[in-house]
């Protein structure tokens, strides 16, 4: 039987910390400790050569239990739609005018930090109603 291995989730972006903070917020995820040797994270980016300060930015779940997220500066743009993505399950047993309500809320509380709304997908026999979002650099994601 094969062991259940950690993961974490990475993003490529053109912001690391701007995109990490909204998935802070979004998840309730926190910053971790700067490595080894540094106060804080300012200390630890300005002892990068330029070239590589701010070009990464991590946040971990406080309790242990979802993945990692690290983001990370890539020279690209975002282009095409994204072939992996997040579903925040905000309406986990919720069915119906109450899951809606449910998705409804969240991405109220989600636009002022940057999301876009895409488009409500209703139930349709097969799958429940979920709520197709972009993050703040285009990234898609459910609030499912």
């Amino acid at each position: 039987m094969a062991s259940v291995k950690q993961f974490q989730v990475t993003f490529d972006c053109a912001d690391p910390e701007r995109v990490g903070r909204f998935w802070c917020d979004v998840l309730g995820y926190v910053v971790p400790p700067a490595p080894n040797g540094f106060a804080t994270w300012d200390d630890f980016n300005n002892s990068l050569p330029p070239e590589k300060r701010g070009a990464a930015f991590a946040c971990v779940d406080p309790t242990g239990v979802g993945p990692r997220l690290y983001f990370q500066r890539v020279p690209e743009g975002k282009v095409v739609k994204n072939r992996v993505h997040l579903d925040v399950r905000v309406g986990t047993g919720l069915v119906g005018e109450e899951r809606v309500a449910a998705l409804e809320a969240e991405c109220a509380r989600l636009i002022p930090l940057g999301a876009t709304r895409v488009e409500l997908l209703l139930a349709d026999g097969d799958n429940e109603s979920c709520l197709v979002m972009q993050d703040v650099e285009g990234n898609e994601f459910c609030l499912d």
